[in-house]
């Protein structure tokens, strides 16, 4: 049985989590809603499919923005502020992407307008992303102690799974036994409105979970921290020695603890892992599942059945990357992952280039999307939040964040012209993006199992004896 202050830490990492589920839930919407807003404000206009993957991935500038701002936010007004405001930007993104009339008080016919209207809310809710994406890790990671903060992180990242999931099979069931034509003018609008709840219920939520520790040391007000840290720890001596710990780390002198000096290594890696998580392709299955599905001979219903599979899978194996992530740890996952990614993804584009079809490639998919969802799904946003040292955390996972958006929007954009000129076979080049991420992660990334977010610091600082850093390899 829990006991109380791991109930608490697990009560707090569910609530930040919930900026995951939205996550999941706002960025995997348009999968079942991309075809109907195609031909209602797509192909109704003449426009091309340069346009069509704009639409779809708009968000994703929004969460390049988010995580941009993201740092300077959380550093300002704190990390629960923050996603305050994340979940006020999820409601305002549902309700304007279901009516984008409304900014006109018509329901008049689509137009150039309307079209720019559905993109602007979709980038305010991709703003939202963008901020939770990048401050729930941080806020879970420095509310966690090290022996289970692997396992908290996780809960974010199957919030963002569960999200992506729950968002499928209402997408599934509005659409189920209705008529192509109520779909496209009606079921689109429904499967974007039906993000109101989970809004709702993350913004009440939220006022009920402290600011994190470390951010109140940053701002000395080291009371407050002290009495957070007990309760997280259900422990005296545990809170003041780490509330010391963390002082020591936040007194480095400033010209040691730069940007531009962390960034010779950490920040670098940071940033690759970040950039890897989504250039290997993951987003690609999530967001054009429906139609990679029915261009392998689904029909549109099956194909959204296999949709709701993919996020189903992506659940089940969360629970072994939570049993996972403490044994075996963080760099062994990534390397894992990474080898089955590049196996699974090639295989798809090897069947599609000898003529085979159908089953099989379905396999090698589904095997892609459970090894990516138990290692480089979860295992990377672990990492990206806890590798930073205190004093950037803030600003260096904004960073971080920022050009995993930036990848994922680049990726999602360029699919439909690749998946145009090649079909499936554009799936070898995410297969030759995952064996480049095996080696990256072999050769540059340290073990960081088990350690608290201070001793991490330590690694990069080189300020610990050489018994220390011998622990990283």
């Amino acid at each position: 049985m829990l006991n109380n202050n791991r109930s608490y830490i697990v009560f707090v990492a569910m609530v930040a989590s919930l900026g995951g589920l939205l996550f999941g839930y706002d960025t995997a919407v348009i999968a079942g809603a991309e075809q109907s807003i195609q031909l209602y404000l797509i192909d109704s206009l003449g426009l091309g499919s340069l346009v069509h993957g704009f639409t779809v991935s708009s968000a994703l500038i929004g969460c390049i923005l988010g995580a941009l701002l993201s740092g300077l936010l959380s550093n300002k007004i704190g990390r629960r502020n923050t996603l305050v405001i994340a979940a006020i930007l999820f409601f305002l993104s549902a309700l304007g992407s279901a009516y984008p009339e409304l900014i006109f008080f018509t329901m008049g016919e689509p137009s150039h307008a309307l079209l720019a209207t559905f993109n602007f809310y979709r980038i305010i809710g991709g703003v939202g992303v963008g901020l939770a994406s990048a401050i729930a890790p941080v806020y879970i990671s420095e509310m966690s102690p090290a022996n289970i903060r692997g396992k908290m992180v996780i809960i974010y990242n199957m919030a963002v799974v569960f999200g992506q999931t729950v968002v499928y099979i209402v997408n599934w069931g509005i659409a189920n036994g209705q008529t192509a034509a109520w779909i496209n003018d009606t079921g689109w609008r429904l499967m974007f409105a039906s993000e109101l709840i989970p809004a709702a219920l993350f913004f009440i939520l939220l006022l009920f979970i402290p600011e994190t520790p470390r951010y109140l040391a940053l701002n000395h007000d080291y009371d407050k921290a002290y009495n957070i840290l007990e309760k997280l720890n259900g422990s005296k001596q545990t809170a003041r020695e780490t509330l010391q710990d963390i002082k020591t780390s936040l007194e480095t002198k400033t010209e040691k603890v730069g940007l531009l000096y962390y960034g010779k290594r950490v920040l670098i890696v940071g940033m690759t892992i970040a950039m890897l998580c989504q250039f290997i392709g993951i987003n690609i299955i999530l967001y054009y599942a429906p139609r990679i599905f029915e261009s392998l001979g689904a029909g549109q219903s099956t194909a959204m059945l296999q949709t709701i599979l993919v996020g189903a899978i992506g659940i089940v194996v969360s629970f072994i990357a939570i049993w996972l992530i403490e044994r075996q740890g963080r760099k062994f996952l990534l390397m894992f992952g990474a080898a089955g990614c590049a196996i699974c993804l090639s295989a798809v584009a090897i069947l599609f280039f000898v003529g085979i079809e159908g089953v099989s490639t379905l396999i090698f998919i589904l095997g892609f999307v459970a090894i990516f969802q138990m290692t480089w799904g979860p295992v990377a946003w672990v990492m990206v939040s806890e590798i930073f040292p205190n004093k950037i955390r803030g600003q260096a996972v904004a960073i971080a964040v920022m050009l995993l958006w930036t990848a994922n929007w680049i990726a999602s954009t360029t699919f439909p012209p690749l998946n145009d000129m090649f079909g499936p076979g554009a799936f070898l080049i995410y297969g030759l993006i995952s064996t480049f991420a095996f080696f990256f992660m072999w050769k540059f990334v340290p073990e960081t199992k088990n350690k608290s977010l201070e001793e991490i610091e330590e690694i990069w600082t080189g300020k610990k004896s050489d018994d220390l850093k011998n622990k990283i390899n």
